[in-house]
């Protein structure tokens, strides 16, 4: 049995769930979000609480499925209700990073600058040598932070990078 997938996840007052098959659409203040859930995993709305169940004895790859679902589904309801953001720092002396529309700007010691495209649902803001990504999916605020580090990573020695 999933530890995690037996955990019911609470549902806040601002968040509304529907169900459709095997179609499950989370919306809240910040935002909408979709997920088709796996066949043999079911999701049922039971007095303000959501559970992931599964539809049938699982194998062990079904019962990784199962806690997945449910760690998928609380991040979903996390992110609509206040969001996610990661916060990176650029550290080095010359190393600058700005917004300029819907790009990111890295001046990093290349000899030409960085653009990185800002992708749908994503927000770039830049204070001082700090760069937030914030938006409302998780998976794709770690992704674009992610991204953004790997362009001049931290040294080892002097910390020099993001």
């Amino acid at each position: 049995m999933s530890r995690i997938g037996k955990k019911p996840i609470e549902i806040p007052q601002a968040v509304k769930i529907e169900i459709a098959g095997q179609e499950l659409k989370v919306s809240g203040p910040k935002g909408e979000l979709k997920i088709n859930i796996h066949r043999n995993i079911k999701v049922e709305n039971k007095d303000g609480k959501l559970l992931v169940l599964p539809n049938k004895k699982l194998t062990k790859k079904e019962r990784g499925l199962w806690g997945l679902y449910r760690a998928l589904v609380f991040n979903m309801i996390e992110g609509v209700n206040s969001g996610f953001e990661k916060k990176l720092e650029i550290e080095g002396i010359g190393y600058k990073a700005a917004v300029k529309g819907d790009e990111l700007v890295l001046n990093v010691g290349f000899v030409h600058p960085v653009n990185i495209k800002k992708p749908e649902g994503i927000n770039f803001s830049v204070e001082k040598n700090v760069i937030i990504v914030s938006g409302i999916d998780k998976e794709k605020v770690g992704q674009i932070a992610a991204q953004i580090r790997v362009v001049k990573k931290a040294e080892p020695y002097k910390g020099k990078g993001i």
